[in-house]
């Protein structure tokens, strides 16, 4: 857990805090209380789990009266127009903890001092805020902001927003637009009606992005508490109100998720459970906060050790078993469309990661019988349909047996940024790790299906001698580009280091040439945050991952660096230089112990999606991101030495 003492005087106001609940909303925000993306929200909910997010409550206005009225104690922090800040809170700030959720303390005149908290129950899906004065008699005011809009939108002042209210018992219900979902706050303060707007918002990372930052929310009223009377307490929900009081429901969810976070072993497993998300009937795994939903190739990736390595094998087997359902032509969907409708077939790698997680979840002997016999079949299905030939090329080259993929306009590898109708990198033909992903799926089905070794051993060979640098021993990242045979594309890429580590079988036999991949990944590509996609050598390199979307899209795996690539290196570094107890105990320190400094930076407890390729690293994307957790929890795991 991370605890921020000053969070003002360490430069730490703008690190990020997250509380999920179990369908796919959440509720985010800083250390130092002020909204700095559109998605920094108290209530936001999935009203499709775990798709169709809406921003219900954005945050909260929170002061300190004396009995005068005179005196007016700011507790939240705003930002307007281009950047101005009302109030500023950071001098009276005296820390930020996310233990056991997030919890925030006041300085209070010379001798009072006031904790704040903010608490998501998993399974209630229920914002609980709650405030507590050590001494003295003060009230709380808290006016609820509030817009009703797609989390990926902005709200701005319009006459449609419903401020209508009706109350039953200590519960408002407001009801904003007539196809959002209503929100309910239960309180056991009193509630004045005061509609008004708050005008021009600034979030400044949405600016920092080239995206439109400025924002109207709107006020219904004003909740009033006497602290002297004890905690004040607000439970925000949508649609449904609490059967209980305000406080017996704050109480309840509070100790019901004191309960379920201490079953977890270590904060790296707490933080893996916000990731695991509920899907029809089952579940699935989200790739990041606060934009990703579920995608397939994060998906398979990420649940490697988010759920496998950390024991959570019923839920790894639920969403095997869901998606297995979802193959067509050997495919398995990429993408699962926010608004609903069709799911989208348009990845090379999802399907052969599935075989990956399939295999690493057989191998823990969990499964029962019937559950072996759908998944082998999920994976006979796959290989079928790629080695006859699917969409968009891919295939096997029936005169080497590679896979080959891709067309014109479409991009299929995980280096998959496009804008508009440029692909960044649109890597067509037999790229470097799609061929290791594809071995090794051969090899996995082998074990059942002995047909599949005679297509695995031949593929290896001709990987081996076509994959190749001579001038460097390493490998290049691409051959028969855009499936004009013998055309190579020589950019020095991390994706090479999946044919010696990140999947269960490594792919060169060669020790030298081992040595050699890993060794040019090392120097060339290696950061205290993770790979670099792309050698600064390169003239296509890019620094630093800013500006507009355009700027960031080109550069998002053009040198910008990926934590969850650090867990293929640290495998291939381990079975290049030995997998003693020594070496391993040199990995931790020097590859891992960067990554949990992180841990305490940025999105707190979690691992961000990106960071720049030059230093300082500064890290970048969403700032919570499953694979990039998921791997460091596998190379923990892979790092352990028998004592």
């Amino acid at each position: 857990m991370t605890r921020i003492d000053s969070p003002a005087r360490e430069g730490r106001l703008n690190d990020e805090w997250l509380e999920a609940e179990g369908f796919g909303g959440f509720a985010s925000g800083t250390a130092s209380t002020e909204r700095t993306r559109r998605y920094h929200a108290l209530l936001l909910s999935a009203t499709q789990p775990p798709t169709g997010r809406m921003v219900l409550v954005n945050g909260v206005e929170a002061w300190l009266e004396d009995a005068s009225g005179n005196t007016r104690i700011p507790l939240t922090m705003q930002r307007y127009g281009e950047g101005s800040v009302w109030p500023d809170i950071s001098a009276s700030l005296l820390s930020f903890d996310t233990e056991p959720w997030p919890t925030w303390r006041f300085q209070i005149g010379d001798a009072q001092t006031l904790t704040a908290e903010v608490l998501v129950g998993k399974a209630s899906a229920r914002t609980v805020l709650r405030w507590r004065l050590d001494n003295g008699a003060l009230t709380l005011k808290v006016r609820p902001l509030m817009s009703g809009r797609d989390y990926h939108a902005l709200h701005h002042e319009n006459a449609a927003f419903n401020f209508d209210y009706v109350q039953s018992g200590d519960q408002i219900r407001w009801q904003a637009y007539g196809d959002v979902p209503a929100v309910v706050a239960a309180s056991n303060g009193s509630y004045v009606h005061a509609p008004d707007w708050y005008r021009n918002f600034c979030y400044t990372v949405e600016r920092e992005r080239g995206m439109d930052f400025n924002e109207d929310l709107a006020t219904p009223g004003v909740f009033s508490f006497d602290l002297l009377r004890g905690d004040a307490v607000l439970v925000l929900s949508a649609n449904e109100g609490a059967a209980a009081s305000a406080e017996a429901t704050a109480t309840q969810i509070a100790e019901t998720e004191r309960a379920r976070r201490a079953t977890f072993s270590s904060t790296l497993e707490r933080s893996a459970d916000s990731y695991v998300v509920a899907r029809n009937e089952g579940t699935t795994i989200l790739a990041g906060f606060p934009w990703f939903t579920d995608w397939g190739r994060d998906t398979f990736i990420a649940m490697r050790g988010l759920l496998i390595a950390s024991g959570r094998l019923g839920d790894a087997e639920s969403i095997l078993l869901e998606w297995s359902g979802t193959i067509s032509e050997g495919m398995l969907p990429n993408r699962f469309p926010d608004s609903g409708g069709a799911p989208e077939y348009n990845s090379v790698d999802a399907s052969l990661w599935f075989v990956i997680a399939v295999h690493d979840y057989l191998a823990t002997g969990h499964a029962g019988e019937k559950t072996v016999e759908r998944l082998r079949q999920a994976v006979d299905a796959i290989l079928d349909g790629y080695t006859s030939g699917t969409r968009y090329q891919i295939a096997a080259d029936p005169k080497d047996g590679l896979l080959r993929a891709g067309v014109p306009g479409v991009q299929l590898t995980w280096m998959d940024a496009k804008v508009a109708d440029w692909v960044v990198t649109p890597r067509i033909g037999k790229p470097v790790e799609v061929q290791a992903l594809w071995i090794n799926a051969l090899r996995v089905a082998a074990a059942w299906n002995p047909r599949r070794t005679e297509a695995a051993t031949r593929a290896t060979h001709a990987f081996q001698q076509r994959f190749t640098d001579p001038a460097s021993g390493a490998l290049y990242d691409v051959v028969d580009v855009d499936h004009e045979s013998g055309e190579i594309d020589h950019s020095v890429r991390p994706n090479q280091l999946f044919a010696v580590g990140g999947l269960p079988f490594s792919l060169i036999d060669n020790p030298d040439s081992a040595r050699a991949i890993v060794d040019q990944c090392e120097q060339l590509l290696l950061t205290p945050m993770g790979m670099r996609t792309l050698s600064p050598q390169d003239p296509a390199y890019k620094g630093r991952y800013t500006g507009t979307p355009l700027e960031r899209d080109g550069a998002y795996h053009q040198g910008t660096v990926w934590p969850w690539l650090l867990g293929a290196f640290v495998e291939a570094w381990l079975r290049v230089h030995g997998n003693d107890a020594a070496c391993k105990a040199q990995a931790r320190e020097r590859f891992l112990k960067p990554l949990h400094d992180h841990l305490h930076r940025a999105g707190l407890d979690h691992v961000s999606e990106v960071a720049d390729a030059d230093a300082p690293h500064t890290p970048g994307g969403t700032p919570f991101q499953a694979w990039s957790l998921g791997e460091l929890m596998r190379i923990e795991r892979l790092l352990v030495t028998d004592t």
